[in-house]
């Protein structure tokens, strides 16, 4: 694993080719840091995208047993070859490559088991157009989890003004009620406590609990799921000497007051938290996967077709997916 001497190795996927995954890549290498980034996906593809975005890189090919050493300047992209199946053209969706997509994932997963990089960042990619191939697919944390052998990950967003986790991810809302339980917000609650004290170093953090219903339910009159699952969960970590509040309505939860009072919000929906937070930090929040035997974040938008090859893709996202990767891989050493 990394030694204090050297900077974590962080391992980069492309993302969807016809998206703004290669152009995010090919302006990182333009930008000034210390970074060890290896980037996973075909050569020719970021090779056409920087030529067409006209910017001059080069690329060195890498493999599982020849890694070269860090870079010494930021315009050479180490680059882990996964070949295209067929040819992609910036915005517009191919079907044939979905199943480079999920060997970039496949094998970036792997390597990350192994102990070959520290930290995987992930790039966008079309979840669509993978579920149109036949593959069942909600997302990359759910997938990754899945190679992990993990049942149950926990979807965390972060910015500068807080942190979200999620009970539940890629769902239909009429589906969220019925995959509360008593079980699951537990270990949901459990797992973020111990991921606060491994990978940020808050060794008792401030959890605020966010009720599912309106009102959190009124007392019961604008639903139960408040009175029969959550806040016996709460009392129940509150009596193990946990810091944990709630649950609270979620439409005062994000108050300036009780923002300084929390270090994560954990919230029943995925639109519950992230509309929030994403208005305060859009294209500065970091997507990360609780739970993993290894370290992975992401970006906290999608692939932007209408965008890809036009130059108007911002870095601003992959770059604090990748400061916070190389934070929670230094927090994870000082253990």
């Amino acid at each position: 694993m990394t030694s204090k001497k050297n900077n974590p190795r962080i391992l980069l996927t492309s993302g969807e080719p016809a998206g703004i995954g290669p152009d995010l890549i090919i302006k990182l290498s333009q930008i000034r840091h210390d970074y060890d980034i290896t980037v996973i996906g075909d050569p020719e593809l970021l090779s056409q995208r920087a030529k067409l975005l006209s910017i001059p890189i080069k690329i060195v090919i890498a493999s599982e047993n020849d890694l070269p050493k860090q870079n010494t300047s930021n315009k050479i992209l180490k680059v882990l070859p996964v070949k295209l199946k067929t040819n992609s053209k910036p915005g517009l969706l191919d079907i044939k490559n979905v199943d480079y997509v999920i060997d970039m994932l496949n094998i970036s997963c792997k390597y990350c088991l192994d102990n070959k990089f520290d930290a995987l960042i992930t790039t966008p990619i079309q979840k669509s157009i993978i579920n149109d191939a036949g593959i069942r697919f909600s997302g990359h944390t759910e997938y990754l989890a899945k190679i992990c052998n993990v049942d149950l990950p926990v979807m965390l967003l972060a910015c500068q003004e807080f942190r979200v986790a999620l009970v539940t991810t890629h769902l239909p809302l009429i589906d969220v009620p019925k995959t509360i339980s008593s079980e699951r917000v537990t270990k949901i609650v459990d797992l973020v406590i111990k991921e606060m004290a491994n990978k940020f170093g808050i060794k008792r953090p401030r959890i605020t609990v966010c009720g599912l219903n309106p009102h959190a339910g009124e007392n019961g009159y604008l639903g139960k799921e408040e009175r029969t699952i959550i806040e016996p969960v709460i009392n129940n970590f509150i009596k193990g000497g946990q810091n944990v509040s709630g649950p609270v309505p979620a439409d005062t939860a994000f108050i300036e007051e009780r923002r300084r009072e929390t270090d994560v919000y954990i919230c029943m929906y995925h639109d519950q938290g992230l509309t929030v937070l994403k208005t305060f930090s859009f294209g500065e929040t970091v997507n990360i996967t609780l739970g993993l035997p290894i370290i992975r974040t992401s970006v906290d938008h999608g692939t932007a077709l209408k965008i890809a090859g036009t130059g108007q893709a911002e870095c601003s996202s992959l770059l604090a997916a990748i400061d916070m990767a190389d934070e929670m891989i230094k927090n994870q050493q000082c253990l």
